[in-house]
């Protein structure tokens, strides 16, 4: 019961977080954010917000940092948004499965030429 409402606060995190990330966000530091998932713990204390950056590595850096910085103000409109006793605490990650999954393809088509 409890992971079914972990996954819909995830589902609605993950929409949230979207909306916040570009629009709310004025930090330069913070580039093309996507967030592709987002995993709450079972007693809703711990969240994990994967995102995808559009940039090199240094971009990738920098919008880490800024993220973490307005860590307290994503956390605050979280919890203006959606109707929770308590915010979970969010941590932010980098989702390697899209260039993981570039990385195979690229893998493939050279194999393919050959």
């Amino acid at each position: 019961m409890s992971n079914l409402r972990a996954t819909r606060v995830a589902e609605q995190m993950k929409k949230e977080l979207g909306e916040i990330l570009t629009r709310k966000i004025k930090d330069p530091r913070v580039g093309f954010v996507t967030v592709t998932d987002v995993e709450v713990t079972g007693d809703l204390q711990q969240a994990t917000v994967y995102i995808s950056v559009l940039g090199d590595d240094s971009k990738k850096k920098d919008t880490l940092l800024g993220l973490a910085k307005a860590k307290g103000f994503i956390r605050s409109e979280i919890g203006s948004r959606i109707r929770l006793r308590k915010t979970p605490e969010i941590n932010f990650e980098f989702d390697e499965a899209l260039e993981y999954g570039n990385r195979i393809d690229s893998i493939l088509r050279d194999l393919n030429k050959q």
